[in-house]
């Protein structure tokens, strides 16, 4: 699944080649969670992705949580990254999903109070904000034997509802690029993945869910 990904992206987006938004995650060769990434994209190729989200027997939650937050991190750093060009200040001035949602910038620490700002600020604030979550071994421990911290599930749980913004993003402003990229397989198949794993775990509430409520509905149908 993944691979194939990999060798259509430079395809599909031309001179771009595949380049990321932010430089990608990666999971360390040999290690516990990349035999769990390895595992996570066999079972993705079989086309269930009901199936391919759920906690593999024997494993830790939080692990399997942390191990598909950074897969998802580096597909949404990808899409994001072929559509960078239309998503500029004059033509996304606010970061929004559709006239009804607008999401305004805080980080609880270097900005408290939410700040206005564009889309591609925004969505640069925010990779940059996950990125450092990502890279912090206190939160995200990549050593065996290294104990999650407490508050590793709601931590997670803000990493991907504000991932979710990104696609909603894409989705409601930008998916005549996508189409024009012919990217919207790629697209649909990478939020329909991440969806049944937040939908699998309770990850996100279902009102930061609700800008793109129809597009969900129509892809848990088609499932069931």
């Amino acid at each position: 699944f993944r691979g194939k990904l990999e060798t259509l992206l430079p395809f599909l987006s031309g001179s771009r080649s595949s380049k990321t938004f932010k430089p990608k995650k990666n999971i360390p060769e040999g290690s516990h969670q990349y035999e769990l990434l390895k595992h996570a994209e066999a079972t993705l190729g079989s086309g269930n992705l009901r199936q391919a989200v759920m906690l593999p027997e024997g494993e830790d939650l939080n692990e399997w949580i942390a191990v598909n937050t950074v897969d998802f991190f580096n597909q949404i750093n990808m899409l994001y990254g072929t559509i960078t060009e239309f998503c500029t200040e004059s033509s996304c001035p606010v970061m929004s999903a559709g006239p009804r949602y607008e999401y305004h910038w805080a980080d609880g620490t270097n900005i408290k109070k939410p700040i206005k700002c564009s889309a591609p600020k925004y969505i640069d604030y925010l990779m940059t904000w996950v990125q450092d979550q990502l890279d912090d071994e206190t939160l995200f421990p990549s050593k065996i034997g290294v104990p999650f911290p407490k508050n590793f599930m709601s931590v997670a749980k803000t990493i991907l509802k504000r991932l979710f913004r990104v696609y909603a993003h894409i989705y409601h402003q930008h998916f005549d690029s996508v189409m024009r990229l012919q990217e919207e397989a790629h697209l649909n198949t990478s939020f329909k993945h991440f969806i049944f794993f937040v939908q699998e775990f309770s990850l996100i509430d279902r009102r930061e869910l609700a800008p793109l409520h129809e597009l969900i509905e129509k892809l848990g149908s088609k499932d069931r």
